[in-house]
């Protein structure tokens, strides 16, 4: 057995398919499927099911392909001792965001990281939640930019900024002539447009209605941000957002108003890394710097 191998495996795990896999891992398809073959032989079980059009893993070969995911990460980490060694500001660092944060949280951040991490290459992954979570355990990627609360058995965080919620109406509705602050009692009955399930911008949304006994407008989930705030400015609805998202370089839009809660409903975002990473020290320095965001960014003040 040697890693090569498992790499191909986990390769096939991630893509259910011998050409793509081949691939993915820059071999010829009968190279791959000959090395599994082997890698089957040597552990004397199936490790995939063949179908002609299908490929699935066996009960046995998911759980060896996710054990093959531990070992390579570790193998990774030892290759990251090494690298530390000589300079523990280098190398390529792998940071996760969720998709209600990233896009609006890097304009602010970029700047300052590359100015104190001038040799780090930075390399960014957006995906939900689970996903990233999933990839942390895996080693797939260092670290990840998550909002509380989060299932951290193995993992530490720092603690990053809360995030105030607004509430987003349209131009013409009766709360867009609301003078001052909001309470949540504003909400009480209103129907509020929401995202996908999926993610975790949706659930904290959903604890605010509960709050407010406000509930979800049916028949409509948005993909992203950007529908909510559209679909706001149209007319379909209202709906809560988080203050960085509204935030230059975010454009406004003249059909969209913006109102602030005199106790503002927020998210806890954290940077999280595994127990046992070799780049615990950079991504408590990183923590840093994601931490020191500009004065007044995020106040839920207009």
């Amino acid at each position: 057995m040697n890693l090569r191998d498992l790499r191909y495996l986990i390769a096939l795990a991630d893509h259910r398919h011998f050409g793509r896999a081949a691939e993915a891992s820059h071999v010829s398809q009968p190279t791959l499927s000959t090395q599994i073959r082997k890698l089957e032989g040597e552990l004397g079980i199936a490790l995939v099911e063949r179908a002609p059009r299908k490929v699935m893993l066996t009960d046995a070969g998911t759980e060896i392909a996710q054990r093959a995911r531990r070992v390579l990460a570790e193998v990774e980490q030892m290759r990251e001792i090494a690298r530390q060694a000589l300079d523990p500001e280098a190398g390529t660092l792998r940071l996760g965001l969720f998709p209600t944060l990233g896009p609006y949280l890097l304009p602010h951040v970029v700047a300052p990281l590359r100015a104190r991490f001038p040799r780090l290459e930075l390399l960014l992954v957006e995906e939900k939640t689970e996903l990233l979570l999933q990839r942390l355990r895996d080693g797939r990627i260092d670290g990840a930019l998550l909002a509380l609360p989060v299932d951290a058995e193995g993992l530490e965080h720092r603690l990053l900024f809360d995030e105030p919620f607004v509430l987003a109406v349209p131009a013409k509705h009766p709360l867009a002539r609301q003078r001052g602050a909001l309470g949540l009692d504003a909400l009480r009955d209103s129907d509020l447009l929401l995202l996908e399930d999926g993610h975790c911008l949706r659930a904290q949304a959903l604890e605010v209605c509960h709050l407010a006994g406000a509930g979800e407008k049916a028949g409509f989930r948005a993909t992203s941000l950007e529908t909510l705030r559209q679909m706001v400015a149209a007319g379909v609805g209202i709906t809560l957002l988080p203050v960085l998202a509204v935030r230059p370089p975010v454009a406004p839009l003249p059909d969209l108003r913006l109102l602030p809660f005199a106790a503002p409903p927020s998210r806890r975002v954290a940077l999280f890394w595994r127990r046992s990473s070799a780049r615990a020290a950079i991504l408590g320095a990183l923590a840093k710097v994601l931490a020191d965001l500009p004065p007044g960014l995020l106040s839920p003040k207009p």
